[in-house]
């Protein structure tokens, strides 16, 4: 296998991991200066990786390539997206000292990995070019409210559809969205069909795995479900008029 062909492949099973965290990483082989490259990021994905968990796998699955850029840089050191992870793996206690010294020159503001077995972190000139990674979110919180059609429709137009959950995996994460919304419920992807006397996802799926927090009988056809923003984040059915935030799937 060709390196191109032999990277390209590590690229793929290292995105279809990570899908199932909710990110896919990716990592962009062309050199760029940290601000070129969060601009990148933010307008062909969604940022520069920033978190602990989006990282880990890198390390493994990519290694024998150059240090490349993540979203982590100084001010006070934060992650680009605004992950509020504290968590650090700087290269050594020396280096970290370093990086926060008051006497630092400031020039080596900004963070990068190193894809070895350890894949430890440090920091350099951020008008230095490097590769970097990039990641994309699964899923979406919008914090408008509207009715379950409504929201479907905008799913649709701007995303791919409303969200469907089918294992507890996805439900722990989906959870992690809600807890962002400003209404009490989020709207999600499952509705009842009276002709076929069932719940089903709007992607065509059965509703196998279910969280329900109160009986599946229904009263009458406009029934919707919505996950409870607080809690235990149960799922609840509700008239399909009343409007909540939502979450669409990318």
């Amino acid at each position: 296998m060709s390196e191109i062909k032999k990277f390209a492949f590590l690229v793929t099973l290292f995105s279809l991991y990570s899908t199932e965290q909710n990110k896919s990483l990716h990592l962009i082989d062309t050199k760029k200066k940290w601000r070129e490259a969060q601009s990148y990021c933010r307008q062909h994905h969604t940022d520069l990786a920033s978190g602990t968990e989006q990282l880990k796998e890198a390390v493994s699955k990519l290694s024998r390539k150059p240090p490349s850029w993540i979203g982590l840089f100084r001010d006070t050191w934060r992650w680009s997206d605004g992950s509020n992870s504290s968590y650090r793996h700087w290269e050594s206690v020396d280096e970290l000292t370093v990086e926060l010294s008051k006497t630092d020159s400031g020039t080596r503001k900004c963070a990068m990995i190193a894809l070895n077995k350890e894949g430890k972190w440090s920091a350099d000139d951020c008008n230095n070019t490097k590769p970097f990674f990039c990641y994309d979110e699964k899923w979406i919180l919008i914090n408008e409210s509207k009715n379950w059609d409504d929201a479907l429709f905008y799913c649709r137009k701007h995303h791919d559809g409303l969200v469907s959950i089918t294992s507890r995996e996805q439900q722990e994460l989906v959870k992690e969205k809600a807890k962002n919304a400003t209404t009490p419920y989020v709207w999600l992807g499952l509705r009842y069909s009276c002709a076929l006397d069932l719940w089903f996802w709007v992607n065509d799926q059965l509703a196998c795995y279910q969280n329900w927090a109160n009986e599946t009988d229904t009263g009458h056809c406009n029934l919707a479900v919505a996950m409870e923003t607080g809690g235990e984040h149960k799922w609840f059915k509700k008239d399909d008029g009343e409007k909540f935030n939502f979450i669409c799937s990318l």
